[in-house]
């Protein structure tokens, strides 16, 4: 596996040289931030890129680039309404997928919320949970029958994983006393459990999975919900924490560096490096525990829990996959 990539690393820099003509792509949360750069990377060297976004109007106009590097490069790009927030949207969305029958080699879920205040989904799920992670869950698992073999599933996950473990008991927080960042994290564990579970469905047939945890950027939509101050002030604790273990003042990356990671796991790593395991910075992360703010907690990488959860998807979808 390549190790010359790192955290400075731009989607440019490590699909540079790559030819991806032919090469079919999805995308979620492709109207901002790094859906847009992901998608833009990908069109640039040739792939037909397929972006779904909540709301078209707005797909459109924040994807013009995306469009241009399509178009300079022969390959094509092409969007889809879905809103994960609904699962009357994502079975709209993926019963038309389906019925296309057009394979991808790639599918990169990238769309979220984080720290959102206490909501509930259309469905009645806690907003980051139903959003970030079962409306996935829900998508990826209607469509996995498009993913050629050969092909990839990355799922972002964050660092923000490491602030709690999924709860199997009471996910949408009908009992227990709501936290944003605690939601949050449980929503992105939950990502990086499924990439697991479901790495080690699909290998089988040629297809992998992985989570990646794209890196600190204050550019994206993600941060909308935050009030004006609250990330500084949660770049400072993570500078007093990173401090007192004795590492390096937090980095936060451009768009562009955020993106990389996706890219370099979905297309340039080796499928058998990444199948199964979280990714940052362009490589495949360590257990990390305690007050460490790089790595994976092993929870999010226990088989077992895995398991669990996509039992208790299923469960709380109402669908088997």
């Amino acid at each position: 596996m390549s190790t010359q990539f790192g955290a400075a690393s731009t989607t440019d820099d490590v699909l540079a040289g790559v030819d991806l003509k032919g090469r079919r792509v999805l995308v979620t949360g492709a109207s901002a931030g790094l859906g847009v750069e992901t998608c833009r990377a990908l069109a640039a060297h040739g792939a037909d890129v397929v972006g779904a976004v909540r709301n078209l109007a707005k797909g459109e106009a924040a994807t013009a680039a995306v469009r241009a590097a399509a178009e300079a490069s022969g390959g094509s790009f092409a969007l889809i309404e879905l809103d994960l927030a609904s699962l009357a949207s994502v079975r709209a969305a993926t019963d038309a997928l389906v019925a296309s029958g057009t394979p991808f080699d790639l599918v990169i879920a990238n769309a979220g919320v984080m720290a959102a205040p206490f909501g509930r989904t259309v469905d009645g799920f806690e907003t980051q949970f139903g959003t970030n992670h079962l409306g996935h869950f829900v998508f990826v698992n209607r469509i996995a029958g498009l993913i050629r073999e050969g092909g990839r599933l990355v799922n972002l996950s964050s660092a923000g994983h490491r602030f709690s473990d999924v709860d199997l008991v009471d996910p949408n927080y009908d009992t227990t006393p709501y936290d944003p960042w605690q939601a949050y994290g449980r929503s992105k564990t939950a990502n990086v459990l499924f990439a697991l579970e479901f790495d080690r469905r699909h290998a089988p047939r040629g297809v992998r999975a992985t989570a990646v945890h794209p890196g600190g950027i204050l550019e994206t939509e993600l941060a909308r919900h935050l009030g004006e101050g609250e990330v500084e002030a949660l770049v400072t604790s993570l500078d007093e924490r990173n401090a007192a273990a004795g590492l390096p003042k937090f980095q936060l990356k451009t768009i562009p560096q955020g993106a990389a990671t996706s890219v370099w796991a979905g297309v340039v790593a080796s499928a058998d490096d990444v199948g199964g395991h979280y990714c940052e910075d362009c490589h495949v992360a360590e257990v990390h525990e305690g007050e460490s703010m790089d790595g994976v907690r092993a929870y999010a990488l226990d088989p077992e829990k895995a398991k669990a959860l996509w039992a208790r998807s299923e469960e709380l979808v109402g669908e088997t996959f």
